[in-house]
Formats: structure tokens, C-alpha cells, sequence
């Protein structure tokens, strides 16, 4: 019986290729390998470590591509953007509404986190900051010096950790519906004031019951799907049960561990004014912390998934700070 959550990713796949970008999978170490969406100058089928030219710093950079006649022509160097994807869907599904606008003037990366797409690892390691090397890893070894990272939900927390890591790669950060951190405080108000018993009962529902319970809170405007498209999306996105499991547990942390990291770089807050899993309130709190570099933006009629309910809105603020940032990189 055919799933149609299934058969429309070949037709997504294709808009992803139009608009410039092919994928590409990394060995980040034995065992571990991330896939990524990846600008298709880029790609390579070389096995293990990418070698690229390391250029000085301040000087511009200029990669060599064949064009039609298979001669090698200069061209200068884009701004790279990476995408982050949330809990409830990979990369590509995720950021499907972002991709071609970005790819018109960035070098696009879209990864699929651990677990997600055909991303996975030996390592019984659960936690972001696994998430985040890795992921630091693998650009590394595309090649990307510096880069914005752009991070929803989930991915926002893994954003944080790479910021933190590695500020001379990640320059600037776009996080949406996040947290620096799930704290205990934070996991049980959410829990509490949705009536869920566990992360997992919300992020990885077993029913359509559960999707749409799911839906419901995430989204602003309740649009219907019928029956059948949930299940099978149910069939397609949410695989790896037991690993996204360990993943929620491992997201967790006490309060009395957390910490507000001392960040150099420029952050943009981009949030659904209605927001009903990471209220906005969270948000200005998380800028009063991290200082005067960063800044909110809060786009109405638009839930967590802000970039799939508002989409042109959302790409409009986010091409705007983009262009700030990286004219002064």
C-alpha cells in the first residue's frame, strides 16, 4: 500500500536539487556518520576526511568549479547557513519552505541530526553536546570555515552547544522555538501546563491520536489532515523510537547544573508570537540573559512551527539579519 508521506519525498528531493544543493554523507568517526543536505559545488565522494586548501584568515576565499565545458572557472566563497531541524521531522522536511529562498544567495547546509534521515551512531551518547561536536565535525570536514547556524526546537539546543564549542565557526545564530538548555524547571512547567506525562508521550506519539494531540500544540492555526496522511507520516518520520527515546532523556539536565554560557556572537531570537511548547515570555527572558548582542523578533499568527506557518514572514526577518551579519563577517 503506498504511503503518501513516502512517495511526496521524491518530489521534494527534487526542488532541493533545483535549487542547487545534493546529498552528501560524512563520517564524522568509525560509526557515526551524519547525511546532509550540501550546496552541490561542494560535494565529494571521497571516503573519510575532506582535505581543503586552509586559507589565512581575513582573506577572501575562492573555490574552483568545472562549468559546462569542464574547464575550471574561480568563484568567490558564499556565506554559509545551517539549518537545524527539531524533534518531530528531519532536515529537509523541516526547512523545505527555506531552502530554495536561502540557496539564491548562501551556501546552504541542511544535516540530519543523529537519528534522524540516515543519520546514526555506534556512541551511546544521548546528549547535544554529542550532537553538537559531531555536527561541528562534519562541517569540518565539508570544508565550511565560518557559518550561521540556524536552529529550531531541538536543533536550537544543539545551535547553543556549537556556538559554545566553536565560536570561531559558528559566527552567528538564528534559534527558534528553544531553549539554551531543558532544564528541570523548564521540562515540567511545559509537561505540566500541556498535560503530558513525558516528553516522549508529546514528541514521540505511537497514534494518530497522539500526532494530532502533537499538531495541536504546535501549531496556531488548526488545520485538519486526514487519518490515513497521519499514519503514514507517523510510518516515515518517527523511526528510530528507542534512540529518539534515550535522545529525550539525555536532553534533560537539573537545574542546579545549568549554566548561561558567555556567547561573542550576534543572536537572533526569531519566534511564534503564540507559541504554545516555548511560550515568547521564554524567550525575552533567554535575551535578558545572554546580553546585549542579542536580539527577538516575534512574528503573530504563528505557532512553534513558525517557519512552516509563516513562512514568507519568517524568511523575510531571517534574510534581513543574514544580510547584517554576514556583510560585517
Amino acid at each position: 500500500m503506498v504511503n503518501f508521506v513516502e512517495a511526496q519525498k521524491p518530489l521534494l528531493h527534487f526542488l532541493v536539487r533545483r535549487a542547487g544543493l545534493r546529498q552528501q554523507s560524512v563520517e564524522v568517526e568509525p560509526g557515526t556518520v551524519m547525511s546532509f543536505w550540501v550546496p552541490k559545488d561542494k560535494v565529494t565522494k571521497k571516503k573519510g576526511p575532506i582535505n581543503n586548501e586552509i586559507v589565512p584568515e581575513g582573506k577572501s576565499t575562492y573555490i574552483q568549479i568545472p562549468n559546462e565545458n569542464g574547464k575550471k572557472t574561480t568563484k568567490k566563497e558564499r556565506p554559509a547557513v545551517v539549518l537545524v531541524h527539531g524533534f518531530a521531522a528531519e532536515g529537509i522536511v523541516t526547512w523545505q519552505f527555506q531552502v530554495g529562498v536561502l540557496a539564491e544567495q548562501y551556501d546552504v547546509y541542511v544535516p540530519d541530526l543523529l537519528f534522524f534521515g540516515e543519520s546514526e551512531t555506534n556512541s551511546k551518547d544521548r546528549s547535544p553536546l554529542f550532537q553538537a561536536q559531531c555536527l561541528i565535525a562534519a562541517l569540518t570536514r565539508l570544508g565550511v570555515r565560518h557559518c550561521t547556524v540556524v536552529g529550531f526546537s531541538y536543533g536550537g539546543m544543539v545551535a547553543f552547544k556549537m556556538a559554545e564549542l566553536n565560536p570561531d565557526l559558528v559566527r552567528s545564530l538564528v534559534i527558534s522555538g528553544s531553549v539554551i538548555a531543558m532544564t528541570d524547571s523548564i521540562s515540567d512547567a511545559t509537561l505540566e501546563r500541556l498535560g503530558m506525562k513525558s516528553s516522549a508521550e508529546l514528541l514521540l506519539p505511537e497514534t494518530v491520536k497522539g500526532l494530532k494531540a502533537l499538531q495541536s500544540q504546535a501549531m496556531y492555526k488548526k488545520i485538519w489532515f486526514p487519518n490515513f496522511l497521519m499514519k503514514d507520516y507517523l510510518e516515515v518520520m518517527f523511526n528510530h523510537r528507542k534512540e529518539r527515546a534515550e535522545l529525550l532523556e539525555g536532553l534533560v539536565i537539573s537545574n542546579k547544573d545549568a549554566t548561561v554560557p558567555v556567547l561573542t556572537q550576534k543572536i537572533l531570537l526569531l519566534w511564534g508570537e503564540n507559541d504554545n511548547l516555548f511560550k515568547v515570555e521564554l524567550a525575552m527572558d533567554m535575551k535578558e540573559k545572554l546580553g546585549e548582542k542579542t536580539t527577538i523578533q516575534t512574528i503573530d499568527k504563528a505557532g512553534h512551527l513558525v517557519h512552516l506557518e509563516r513562512p514568507c514572514r519568517y524568511n523575510r526577518l531571517l534574510k534581513e539579519y543574514l544580510a547584517t551579519v554576514t556583510a560585517e563577517d
